[in-house]
């Protein structure tokens, strides 16, 4: 059975650009991630460990974007999708994140990646 993990709305700050002030304070950024696995039936009979730990992979997000520097939103978004498909269950994932205020007249700038298991 397939399952969708959502993930909302991840409010996090990081030291994201290239500019020197952004070299030197933090900024928000906003992240949304869905993530498809093929779920175990345990998880239907209410066993833990049938199910993806959405805890797991978020606090990872976590610590690797709060402690990391990035100079692209690319990279940012492509360390986090690996960190979010790194598992054997997972067959499609996608990050997506938000730089909110990054330009004058826009409430963000985003970018979005996608995942694709390869088919056996």
């Amino acid at each position: 059975m397939n399952a969708i993990i959502g993930i909302t709305n991840l409010r996090l700050r990081t030291f994201i650009g290239f500019n020197p002030e952004e070299r030197v304070k933090q900024q928000d950024i906003v992240i949304n991630i869905d993530i498809h696995y093929d779920m175990d039936d345990a998880a239907l009979n209410d066993e833990v460990e049938g199910a993806l730990n959405y805890k797991t992979i978020t606090k990872k997000v976590i610590k690797y974007v709060e402690d990391g520097h990035f100079l692209l939103l690319e990279r940012l978004v492509a360390d986090v999708l690996d960190l979010c498909s790194d598992h054997d269950s997972i067959n499609y994932a996608r990050v997506k994140i938000d730089k909110p205020h990054a330009l004058r007249f826009a409430d963000s700038v985003s970018l979005s990646l996608d995942y694709h298991a390869e088919k056996k």
